[in-house]
């Protein structure tokens, strides 16, 4: 088979086929126009945006904007030219690596040039054919994919139910015996927040194994860090574990609004070690520096203004109560992270399109629509992210359109409406 024609004729995941093939520019690959922030443009209509992970508001803060420009007009975007071992270090790189350990409470730490290889490379520098990883069934696909280049490697693993302790000691029991065959070690993988729930991971309880078990924990806080714990340092913070936290990884692109990403640990032999193994660090140009001095830039705000954490909080807490208020389910957050679960829709995904339309179109609120792979088979969510740009009453601007699109579900108003197109 030509292997083309092959992918021509693979649909792919139910949802996606089907969201690709009727709502690409509309459900999937949408343009937002305008400054970033809660009011843009969408489709040439204004609209109140909860679809941006920009937490604290950062992407648009006037000093951002500044040492991004400056930083591009003194540096350009070639600087450093070549790679971190070969050509591509400098003294920012380092001093920004000191900085965000610190900020984590560890020793020292790492720069990526983007998050999502970052951790796959992490993962799969860190852990031979010899090891076991553990790893909880929910999480990231970037996470996912490390496990992956470990499979490759023949390497064993085993997941264990969500935040489920009883599975995870199971499977630990499992992971013990195989790394005591093979000759290797443990490694168990989770989140700090769940980007989807925004369910935080039990890290305290997985912390507590460590009593019975000989493993290393490694822990993607993409969604805690500058957001969760007293200063904004993550969920390990929050939880008072951060010393128990061997590997600890965070993105730029959530909290900081930025691109890259970093992983940090109290071992400073062991991110010696990650400088000189993880290849997707080794073959590619090192962090352009406009990124560098912008992502200083950016870790200085976090920790001198933390009234925007507290202002993201505020609007958190109004958005959060007034849909439970109004019988939404949006599960176990306890995070900034907003899903709303879509429960009595007869009509299937269908329905639930014509749900965003109404809210997009008629209503000009903007979130986002999830369905498998990246949830559950049998999951469809509204996913709400705030963040500290959002005002009060844009809270209650959009509370009270879910509020009309409850009473709408309620009377059949979608399903009396619904319109199925013909999915190939």
């Amino acid at each position: 088979m030509d292997i083309f024609e092959k992918l021509r004729s693979n649909k792919g995941p139910i949802g996606t086929a089907s969201m690709a093939l009727n709502g690409h520019h509309y459900f999937t690959f949408p343009k937002l126009e305008g400054e970033l922030g809660p009011h843009m443009q969408f489709m040439g209509k204004p609209v109140l945006n909860w679809s941006l992970n920009n937490y604290l508001g950062l992407a648009n803060h006037p000093e951002v904007r500044q040492a991004d420009a400056e930083a591009s007009a003194k540096w350009g975007l070639a600087y450093p030219m070549g790679a971190r071992m070969m050509s591509g270090n400098s003294d920012l790189h380092e001093l920004f690596e000191k900085e965000l350990a610190e900020f984590v409470g560890k020793k020292d730490s790492f720069l990526l040039n983007y998050g999502y290889q970052g951790i796959m490379s992490v993962i799969e520098c860190v852990c031979d054919h010899r090891d076991v990883i553990v790893y909880d069934a929910e999480s990231h696909a970037c996470l996912i994919d490390g496990i992956r280049l470990h499979k490759a490697k023949m390497g064993e693993y085993y997941k264990f139910n969500h935040n489920d302790m009883a599975s995870l000691e199971k499977n630990l029991e499992r992971a013990t015996k195989m790394a005591a065959q093979k000759g290797g070690g443990i490694l168990v993988i989770t989140e700090g927040v769940f980007g989807m729930s925004g369910k935080v991971g039990d890290l305290k309880a997985i912390v507590e194994l460590k009593k019975k078990f000989d493993f290393r924990l490694l822990v993607d806080d993409a969604h805690g860090f500058g957001t969760m714990g007293e200063t904004g340092g993550g969920v390990a913070e929050m939880l008072g574990v951060t010393k128990d936290v061997d590997l600890y990884f965070s993105t730029f692109a959530k909290s900081m609004a930025a691109i890259g990403g970093f992983v940090a640990s109290d071992d400073e032999t062991i991110i010696m070690y990650l400088k000189y193994n993880m290849r997707s660090q080794i073959y590619a140009k090192a962090l352009p520096m406009p990124y560098v001095e912008g992502g200083r830039k950016r870790l200085e705000l976090i920790k001198k203004h933390p009234e925007l954490r507290e202002k993201l909080w505020t609007v958190v807490a109004a958005l959060q109560n007034g849909l439970r208020e109004r019988n939404f389910n949006i599960g176990e957050t306890t995070s900034p992270v907003t899903p709303v679960f879509v429960q009595g829709i007869e009509g299937g995904l269908p329905e639930v399109t014509m749900v965003v339309r109404d809210l997009r179109d008629n209503m000009g609120i903007f979130c986002s629509i999830v369905t498998y792979p990246v949830v559950p088979k049998g999951q469809v969510i509204l996913r709400i992210i705030p963040t500290a740009s959002h005002s009060l009453e844009d809270v209650e601007r959009t509370l009270n359109a879910f509020s009309t699109i409850r009473e709408r579900i309620e009377t059949g108003f979608y399903r009396a409406n619904l319109v199925v197109p013909e999915y190939v």
